[in-house]
């Protein structure tokens, strides 16, 4: 790992900020999603357009707590690297990540040239042409 200690010490301080950070939106994502309830949203007289609507939320709440769950495991994994000793060496070529990819996204797990060729290697496909 080429990062000096106050780099390392900059970036433990970054993942752990935003460790916290993530617990605190899914406790409180978990606690509105407990709370609400169709009635609480639509009020006593609802149709099926408040239903669609209440459930497209609930969706939408689901979707983000499940994108802060995946960010949370990857902070948790980067932690770990970090407490072995591997944080910052590239998964893909063994290189060292560089320190402004790892302030940027502390979490990385490649190089930024392993990154894009991971990126264009899984992409989805495109948009739809006429």
């Amino acid at each position: 790992m080429s990062l000096n200690q106050e780099q390392a010490r900059e970036l433990r301080r970054t993942l752990d900020q935003r460790r916290e950070e993530l617990v605190r939106e899914l406790r409180e994502d978990l606690a509105r999603v407990r709370g609400d309830s169709f009635e609480q949203v639509a009020g006593p007289a609802g149709d099926p357009g408040d239903q669609s609507v209440f459930d497209l939320i609930a969706d939408l709440n689901q979707a983000d707590a499940r994108r802060d769950v995946q960010e949370l495991r990857a902070i948790e994994a980067a932690r770990e690297r970090l407490q072995d000793g591997h944080y910052g060496e590239c998964i893909e070529c063994g290189q060292d990540i560089g320190f402004a990819r790892l302030k940027a996204t502390p979490s990385a797990l490649r190089c930024i040239v392993c990154q894009t060729r991971f990126e264009k290697t899984h992409a989805g496909p495109g948009p739809a042409t006429l």
